[in-house]
């Protein structure tokens, strides 16, 4: 079996112990790699938006509760990935 690589290491992170695991958005599964391009840059900002997104949740809701769960998003992603701006061609599962 390989190692899980840092993405992967990441959503378990943010789905498995957090529980932001995406949703069902009007009738449709979402998850965040749905938003995901296929290269270019992506930062911490954006990728947290579109997690929260995926969760079926306004990420530009300015309420004290969304800032919070921003913040330790953004720690989350940027302590597995290595910095708040990376390749959007890193952000896949190994397998």
């Amino acid at each position: 079996m390989a190692k899980p690589n840092k993405f992967d290491g990441m959503m378990h992170e943010f789905c498995v112990e957090q529980g932001w695991c995406g949703s069902i958005v009007d009738g449709k599964a979402l998850h965040v790699t749905d938003f995901i391009p296929e290269n270019g840059p992506v930062t911490a900002d954006e990728f947290v938006d579109w997690l929260i997104k995926a969760d079926g949740l306004d990420p530009g809701e300015g309420s004290s509760q969304v800032k919070r769960w921003k913040s330790k998003l953004k720690v989350i992603f940027i302590k597995h990935m290595g910095s708040d701006c990376i390749e959007a061609s890193t952000l896949a599962w190994d397998y």
